[in-house]
């Protein structure tokens, strides 16, 4: 159906997905528990006043602002000025534009494998490095002729390779950079791991390898956000909002990226609210919030979805797929399914480009 395309990249299809589309890659990125209140609404005057959190009084000056545009913009310059304008970003719940995490744990392995597999597996219930017996959108895109060897994944957070199999399947990680042949990726120290370093092994993969499908994952705002370092926390949100800016200046800059590449943002789970910001869980309310943005030649410059709905995280690993005209489905017990269906239905949101 040449002329449709996704208007929201957080579906799961019940019906056949958007022929013609024009994304031959796909690079996801994700900011470990970043909250939907920073994003819509810049720096939490709650927190950034509160010398408890906030250690370094230069951040007011740098993030705050009386109104919640100019704040959000200040800390998330590129994802205003650019997804905002030429993209969409869901999440907002003051719109009732609800995204939540469909696994009942609210932390880091089962977010990611919701994410990333289509599904909740209640098993996956803890931060242990261990494989993970579900198949995953990233293994399924490289088992496909058009993408093999040509899907890969870097990661800040060590345990990342175990969500995605790396082991198992030969996605290439940041885990292998250091037997690369590539020669800015050997000056590259893979350890200590930090979000710079992860970005740096990321970038010079992505331009000596030009892989079709990428994960980067970056850690620094969880990070800081569990040590009560509201300061730095916001750092490093602006910190990857400029790697995300740089990645993708590049890509629009490359002939075999510009305008055949979307761009996936997300948070594999939300945060406490107010003083509860620290942590995260079943104990902390708010942290099955969460947010996602999207940019590329198949996506309508919506901007902020100020439309009520309701969306969820396992809906994103199809999604990917059907933007590279990918039936990806992870195949599950019958009967859990349909209970499944139950309080998470698939629906399909198609529009006219």
């Amino acid at each position: 159906m040449k002329g449709f395309f996704i208007l929201l990249c957080w579906l799961f299809f019940s019906t056949s997905f958007a022929q013609g589309n024009k994304s031959e890659n796909i690079i996801l990125v994700t900011l470990d528990g970043f909250r939907w209140q920073e994003l819509f609404n810049g720096a939490d005057s709650l927190l950034i006043f509160d010398s408890k959190y906030t250690h370094d009084s230069s951040s007011v000056n740098l993030y705050w602002h009386p109104s919640p545009e100019t704040r959000r913009e200040q800390l998330m310059p590129f994802l205003w000025s650019v997804v905002g304008n030429k993209g969409q970003l869901y999440g907002n719940r003051e719109y009732k534009n609800v995204v939540n995490c469909a696994n009942p744990y609210w932390f880091s392995y089962p977010g990611y494998s919701e994410m990333l597999t289509g599904w909740v597996n209640k098993k996956m219930s803890s931060n242990r490095k261990v494989v993970n017996p579900n198949p995953n959108i990233l293994e399924y895109i490289n088992q496909q002729p058009a993408y093999e060897k040509k899907v890969a994944a870097f990661s800040t957070w060590e345990v990342i390779p175990y969500v995605i199999r790396a082991s198992t399947n030969g996605i290439y990680t940041n885990e292998d950079a250091q037997w690369s042949d590539c020669d800015s990726l050997k000056k590259t120290n893979p350890a200590p791991r930090s979000d710079e370093s992860t970005f740096t092994m990321a970038f010079d993969y992505l331009k000596s390898y030009k892989p079709k499908v990428m994960f980067l994952s970056l850690d620094g705002t969880d990070h800081h956000a569990h040590g009560g370092r509201y300061s730095e926390y916001l750092d490093y949100a602006h910190l990857a909002d400029s790697m995300i800016s740089e990645l993708w200046n590049w890509v629009q800059s490359q002939e075999n990226y510009h305008d055949k590449t979307t761009l996936l943002i997300t948070t594999d789970h939300g945060r406490g609210r107010n003083k509860s910001w620290k942590t995260h869980g079943r104990w902390a309310f708010g942290s099955n919030q969460m947010w996602f943005a999207v940019i590329g030649p198949d996506t309508p410059p919506s901007g902020e979805i100020k439309s009520p709905g309701r969306y969820y995280q396992k809906q994103l690993a199809r999604t990917i797929g059907s933007f590279l005209e990918l039936n990806y489905d992870h195949p599950v017990n019958p009967i859990a399914d349909r209970i499944e269906q139950m309080f998470y239905p698939r629906t399909t949101i198609v529009v006219a480009h």
